[in-house]
Parts: structure tokens; sequence; C-alpha cells
């Protein structure tokens, strides 16, 4: 790494791990499995931590969660990081047991509404503080802080995302807890290398954590993620990355690899002039295989979206296909066509319009006939 520009950010201690300043850029990844499968989720950890995860994200949504990783904590040395999705208030009960607390903006509105979102940023800095854990504010583009959208055209979808960090940081600074990083994902990697470059601009100190969130399968998911590093990381942007990639649970370990892989080559030089992606060609976003997937069949169900789909690459509509409810209906809003996967049903969506809930099995039908109508109405020929 030392190979590579790097921006003057401060260090920032996660567990064993240091990001930020002069250490190297680590590669982390989510457990796919059901946390409370304790099980299965500690030999997917181990997979990770084998492959190379300085840093293994889980999901928690209640105490039955909170209870799992304290079993899960136990019998791992890894270095934990849990994503509160929409319960902030769970991080006081499970921060003993992890390393980082990682929240996103625009899921501090589903709980308790009335109370002021800054209240809720210094509930969880007082937690991490008393726990000795880091913090990741992780803004995503499927999920903004809806205050700030208020305020932006819905055309620009940048200055949103940025605002809200900048907010976010300027608060935590102010409470004396710097012990944090920031995240600006989008499933566009153009987006990404904008969002992040206008970040490091104005907090050059703060250590970014870089993704293409949704990036999808091999080998698009892994291109896309690319582009966005080598823009980014070349220029001396990013402290920790992960490579969100849809794939079974059994290959997670494939987002290690392929983020080994990635940066190997930026510091070797060996990187693409390309910046725009698939610029008028059909663009397939589907988000990573994770243990907030409501139903692991929609890995498959993206599959066979592409494949079905092939005869359309000319066409320069977008396809969603997401896998829970944390991102699925702001990620699906943002597409042409949303497939938005449920425990037994794919709610099928034009935009933000539900076009109807399907099974597993008939929502092809009907996709390729939504997307047939696209087709015809000739607007978005290549």
């Amino acid at each position: 790494m030392t190979k590579l520009p790097r921006n003057p950010t401060r260090e920032v201690k996660i567990g064993s791990l240091a990001i930020g300043g002069e250490n190297p850029i680590s590669i982390q990844s989510m457990c796919s499995t059901r946390t409370q499968n304790i099980a299965t989720t500690i030999a997917q950890i181990k997979d990770l931590e084998k492959a190379g995860a300085g840093i293994i994200r889980l999901a928690i949504d209640s105490m039955k969660d909170v209870q799992a990783i304290m079993r899960i904590a136990e019998q791992t040395s890894a270095n934990l990081c849990v994503d509160l999705q929409e319960n902030y208030r769970l991080a006081e009960d499970v921060a003993p047991y992890i390393q980082k607390i990682r929240y996103n903006p625009g899921h501090l509105y589903h709980h308790e509404r009335d109370k002021p979102w800054q209240d809720k940023v210094k509930f969880l800095a007082d937690v991490a503080a008393k726990n000795d854990c880091a913090i990741r504010v992780g803004v995503n583009c499927g999920s903004v802080d809806p205050d700030k959208l208020m305020n932006y055209n819905n055309s620009d979808t940048v200055s949103p995302m940025v605002n809200s960090a900048y907010e976010h940081c300027e608060l935590l600074d102010s409470l004396g807890f710097t012990r944090y990083c920031v995240s600006l994902k989008d499933s566009d990697p153009i987006k990404v290398i904008e969002l992040n470059r206008l970040f490091a601009r104005q907090f050059q100190h703060v250590p970014l954590h870089l993704g293409v969130t949704e990036a999808g399968m091999l080998p698009d998911g892994a291109i896309k993620t690319r582009i966005a590093f080598e823009q980014l990381i070349s220029q001396g942007i990013g402290d920790t990355i992960r490579v969100s990639l849809t794939v079974p649970n059994h290959r997670k370990a494939e987002e290690i690899k392929e983020g080994k892989r990635i940066l190997e080559d930026i510091i070797n030089g060996r990187v693409r002039s390309v910046v725009n992606y698939n610029s008028g060609k059909l663009n397939i976003i589907s988000c990573p295989s994770c243990s907030r997937v409501e139903n692991e069949a929609f890995i498959n169900l993206a599959e066979q979206v592409k494949d079905l789909t092939r005869y359309a690459e000319n066409y320069g509509v977008t396809i969603a296909i997401m896998g829970c409810r944390v991102n699925g209906p702001g990620e699906t809003d943002q597409a042409d066509l949303g497939l938005w996967c449920g425990s037994h049903y794919v709610n099928l969506k034009h935009g933000t319009e539900m076009i109807g809930s399907f099974t597993y099995d008939a929502v092809l039908i009907e996709l390729k006939r939504e997307l047939d109508k696209l087709i015809s109405e000739g607007n978005y020929k290549s």
C-alpha cells in the first residue's frame, strides 16, 4: 500500500485493526447468514477471516439478534461491526460485544419519530465511547435522510447524501467523538466517485469506507466496483473497502478475493481508463447477499433475470433486484423496473409505481411483459 497516495485522514481504531492515517487499506464484508443461526454465522466469519477480511459486519434487528451476537463474540476474535438497521436503541445492548457500530442517517427516523435525530446520534456516540467502539456513518442512496431529500430537486441525488454526511460529521465532532468513518454508497459507480470526491474535499481528515452498493453479480459487480475504486483510491481517497456481490452464502469470501485483486491491480498500475459503465446499455442492479435477505431464492432470481433480459442488452433500462426491506424500497424507486423480494412474493415496480406482487416463479413472466412495454415505447434504445 505504500505505493498509493493517501489522504491524510486521522486514524480510527476498530478492535485489533486501525484504518486511516498510514494504515493499509482494509477489506471487509457482511455475513449473509441469519445472525440468529449462530453455527453457520460463525462458520462464515471464519471463511471471511481466512480470505483476509479485516472487519465483518452483522445485521441486528431484535434482542434475539443481540443475544446471538453475544454468543458469536465468545467464539471469534474477528473485528465485528453491527448494522443497526432501523432500531438505533439496540446499540446499548450489543456494544459490549462488538468493535464497531454502523448507523444509517436515513433510518434514525423509524423509531421515536418525535425525538430529534441529534439526540439519537448523541446516544450512539455515548454508547460507542463507553464500550470502546468505533462508528460508521453509512449514507446509502436507497434510504437518504428524508429531510435532506426535501431540500433538493428529485434529479439531484448527490447533494442530499453528501450534505447528510457533512451534518453528521459536524455533530459528532462537536460532541468530541472523532472515532468514526463515513461511507457514501450508490449503485452507480460514477455517482460513488462524485460523492466521495466531494466529501473528501470538505472532510479530508475523516476516513472513508468505499463501496458500490448493490453492485450485483459477477462479473458486472466487480467491474462496477473496480471503476469506482480505481478513480478514488488512485487519488488517495479510501481507507477501507467492500465489494458488494450477489453470491450464494458459500461463496461469500469472493467479496474479499475480488477486493484484494482490485487493490493489487491499482497498486501495480493495472487500471482501466473507463469512467462510464454501460452507458446506454441494460443495467442490472442487485444487492449483495446478506443476513437482511428475506428469501435466498432472490439470488437465483437475480441470475434468472440476467439470463432472461440478455435480448435487451442494447436498451438503457435499469432493473433492480433487491432482497430486503432496508434498501429495497428506495433502490427500486430509482430503477426503471424494480423487483423487491419478500419472503414469499416479489413486488414488481415501474419506478415508484407498484405493478403487483407475484410468486418467485411467476414474476419473470410479468417482468418480461413490462420490459417489452418499455422497449416498445422507444425511449431506451442505446
